[in-house]
Parts: C-alpha cells; structure tokens; sequence
C-alpha cells in the first residue's frame, strides 16, 4: 500500500502543473528547486515536489507505453 496524499496536495500539483509543466522534472530535487520558496512550508513543499515527480513519471510512462 502506498502513501495517500492529501486533496490540497493533488489540487495545488494539477494547479501548478497546468501554469507550467515545463519548470518541472521528473526528480525530487528538480521539483523542489523549482518551487522555491513559492510555498508557505517547508513540508508542503516537498510534499508537493515529490507528488510532482511522481505524476510526472507515471505520465511519460503512459505516453510511451500508447505508442
């Protein structure tokens, strides 16, 4: 079983996702550069930074897996 994130979370990663998918990669370190200090806490931003990463994964493993 895997960790459940919370609706703030996956509402705030599609919102941030949606502005800009460029500014974010496929790693930790990556997303957590990236959102910087945009974010009020330090946990919410790392939460929000791997639950990036980990959309971002799974994303490009569907596209390639279509084609």
């Amino acid at each position: 079983m895997g960790r459940i994130k919370s609706t703030l979370v996956k509402r705030t990663t599609r919102q941030l996702l949606e502005q800009s998918t460029d500014s974010f990669g496929k790693t930790f370190e990556e997303n957590k550069k990236a959102l910087g200090r945009t974010l009020p806490s330090k946990k919410m931003r790392n939460k929000i930074a791997g639950y990036i990463a980990r959309v971002k994964k799974n994303t490009k493993t569907i596209i390639d897996d279509n084609e």
